[in-house]
């Protein structure tokens, strides 16, 4: 079969082997897949996945169910998507079933392809992780990514206020077209943030660069997730305001969780978020649909750092 994997910061289209589909797996006729900033590093040499993992790019698809393991609750002809901890850009990819989602109703497979990862991420790191209830304000950091996107739809639906950073007064408009009540522009005055602080919850993928200020504007009894490095791994820090705001400082990746945990995950996403995408509350935001010969310049689009929401691969067709 055709996949894509990194060679020296680019994606590649090589020949590989099928994946045999073991028990407790499902086998997925790849129809799409969501590009994520982790294949970004993968393909730079800088995010190797786990071991054991494939090492061909793709940490969500959507497609359609062409084979299943004995006493499997999906079948045959299903469309699904799927969290994976990699290989979705292939034209097939075999997956644990209990990390398998159905399409939302409504949703084409080019739209499902880019919802997996960004809203597991987001339900794990502010809803499960950090605990957040209504009412609690919260900011998130990258507004206008793919998580962000999601994450502000999330904190809307259940009812918590947000706010952003984002890059331009273009990306803080679309954020607040999403439900964002408003945010910064970052390289204008990310100090601006203490305008709406203390805030309850702060979901960063920067790092390094926002530490003084998340800590600044956290609230008493405040969680601060870090789940990336965009902005620096290392910070200097004023320990106590952490001890006298009681702040916790949670550190969170998805890719090298479990099996099990991500099949809880999938399971808690399956039951209080997909149900939102067939009311309309939810909406997956796909900016861009390139095909997956043309991946380079997909990726490419993503690493501009000026896409409102996501990027998407169509493999094959529907």
């Amino acid at each position: 079969m055709k996949a894509l994997q990194g060679n020296q910061g680019r994606p590649e289209l090589i020949e590989c082997d099928e994946p045999r589909c073991e028990a407790g797996q499902v086998r997925i006729r790849v129809v799409a897949a969501g590009i994520n900033r982790a294949d970004l590093l993968q393909a730079a040499g800088l995010y190797p996945p786990p071991p054991g993992v494939s090492n061909i790019l793709g940490l969500e698809c959507a497609g359609i169910i062409s084979e299943v393991s004995k006493g499997s609750r999906w079948q045959v002809g299903d469309r699904v998507c799927a969290l994976l901890a990699g290989g979705g850009m292939a034209e097939e990819v075999c997956v644990d079933a209990r990390h398998v989602l159905p399409v939302p109703e409504g949703l084409s497979l080019l739209q499902a392809a880019a919802i997996p990862e960004v809203y597991a991420t987001a339900w794990l790191n502010i809803f499960q992780l950090a605990k957040l209830q209504p009412g609690e304000k919260v900011l998130l950091h990258a507004g206008a990514s793919g998580v962000g996107s999601a994450a502000i739809q999330l904190c809307k639906a259940f009812h918590s206020p947000c706010w952003v950073s984002v890059g331009s007064a273009e990306r803080l408009a679309y954020c607040q077209t999403l439900g964002a009540e408003g945010g910064v522009i970052r390289g204008d005055n990310i100090d601006g943030l203490q305008d709406f602080a203390p805030f309850d919850v702060i979901l960063d993928p920067v790092g390094a660069s926002y530490a003084a200020l998340n800590l600044k504007i956290l609230g008493l009894d405040g969680r601060w997730v870090n789940i990336g490095l965009m902005g620096g791994r290392r910070a200097e820090l004023d320990l106590a305001q952490l001890l006298s705001k009681r702040v916790q400082l949670i550190g969170s990746t998805l890719r090298s969780r479990s099996d099990a945990f991500k099949g809880e995950l999938i399971a808690q996403l399956t039951d209080k978020v997909w149900p939102l995408f067939s009311s309309g509350a939810l909406d997956p935001q796909v900016e861009e649909v390139f095909a997956w010969t043309d991946a380079e310049a997909a990726f490419a689009r993503l690493a501009s750092n000026q896409v409102n929401g996501k990027v998407v691969l169509q493999i094959s067709a529907e």
